[in-house]
């Protein structure tokens, strides 16, 4: 998919909407031992990239130094039409001082606003270094069940709808 595709995808209004909402990012890596994970996590979209913060010598830190290849989604999938981006693209790990600017942007989107002050200071005082991953994304896709569905459905309509007009 080409960049400018996959940031036209990326800035459609109901995109943004997911990526700006509380509903954690489902991160999906390939574990050290070959068998896929996935993992919730708080994120922050920069507007070009995904953004996560985790703890220095995670297993996901150590995993995505092997194959940073990952893939996520972002989903109403407890309504109805579920509302999905999916993205695809890799990761690149740094080990920052401190704690991630886009960490706090991307974790207080679930902390209610009287809570945010005292979780931001237990964060500091507990995490020295933080490992920021940046994923740049290289695919996406949107869909809304109403106007857009699945490629393998999309598929199957059009199917059905030659079939019928014979």
């Amino acid at each position: 998919m080409h960049r400018q595709e996959v940031a036209d995808v990326l800035n459609k209004p109901l995109a943004l909407e997911l990526m700006s909402s509380d509903i954690p990012a489902r991160v999906a890596y390939t574990g050290l031992d070959g068998a896929p994970r996935v993992v919730p996590i708080g994120f922050h979209w920069s507007g070009t990239e995904i953004i996560i913060s985790t703890v220095p010598g995670s297993y996901k830190v150590r995993a995505l130094a092997a194959d940073p290849k990952v893939a996520l989604t972002i989903d109403t999938t407890g309504r109805h039409p579920p509302h999905v981006l999916l993205v695809r693209g890799t990761a690149v790990t740094e080990l920052v001082e401190g704690v991630p600017a886009e960490y706090l942007q991307g974790v207080t989107k679930y902390i209610p606003d009287e809570q945010r002050s005292t979780f931001e200071a237990e964060v500091r005082s507990l995490y020295k270094q933080m490992v920021r991953i940046t994923i740049t994304p290289e695919w996406a896709k949107l869909l809304d069940f109403e106007t857009t569905i699945p490629s393998a459905v999309e598929r199957l309509v059009r199917e059905r709808a030659r079939e019928q007009g014979d």
